[in-house]
C-alpha cells in the first residue's frame, strides 16, 4: 500500500555533506512520522534521527550537531541533512515511515522501509 523511495546516497570524503531524501507514496491518509536508519558491515541497525508529523525530532548522540533531519508534509517526503561527515558514519542508510493508510473502507497504521542507500565516508 505504501513505498518509499530514497535518494541521495554515495561516496565522500571525510568532512564532507550528502543529503538523503526518502519519498513515500500509495494510499497515505498520514503519515505519523519517520526517520532513518542505518547499518555498518557487521554491526546492527541503529536508529540515527527520527522526525514526528508534530515536528519533533531525534537523533543518535554520535550525529548530534552534524546531522538534521526534515520534512516536507506537501510531498510525503523526509531528508537527512548530514555534514561533518565521518568514516564512522559509513553504512547503509535505510528510511522508515510509520503510515496510516486507506484500505478498504477502513484506514490501518504499518512500518514501511525503504531500500536502503550506500553512505560511504573515505578518511
Amino acid at each position: 500500500q505504501v513505498q518509499l523511495v530514497e535518494s541521495g546516497g554515495g561516496l565522500v570524503q571525510a568532512g564532507g555533506s550528502l543529503r538523503l531524501s526518502c519519498a513515500a507514496s500509495g494510499r497515505i491518509f498520514r503519515i505519523n512520522a519517520m526517520g532513518w536508519y542505518r547499518q555498518a558491515p557487521g554491526k546492527q541497525r541503529e536508529l540515527v534521527a527520527t522526525i514526528t508529523s508534530g515536528g519533533d525530532t531525534n537523533y543518535v548522540d554520535s550525529v548530534m550537531g552534524r546531522f538534521t533531519i526534515s520534512g516536507d508534509d506537501g510531498k510525503n517526503t523526509v531528508y537527512l541533512q548530514m555534514n561533518s561527515l565521518k568514516p564512522e558514519d559509513t553504512a547503509v542508510y535505510y528510511c522508515n515511515a510509520v503510515v496510516t493508510y486507506y484500505r478498504g473502507g477502513g484506514t490501518y497504521t504499518d512500518d514501511y522501509w525503504g531500500q536502503g542507500t550506500q553512505v560511504t565516508v573515505s578518511s
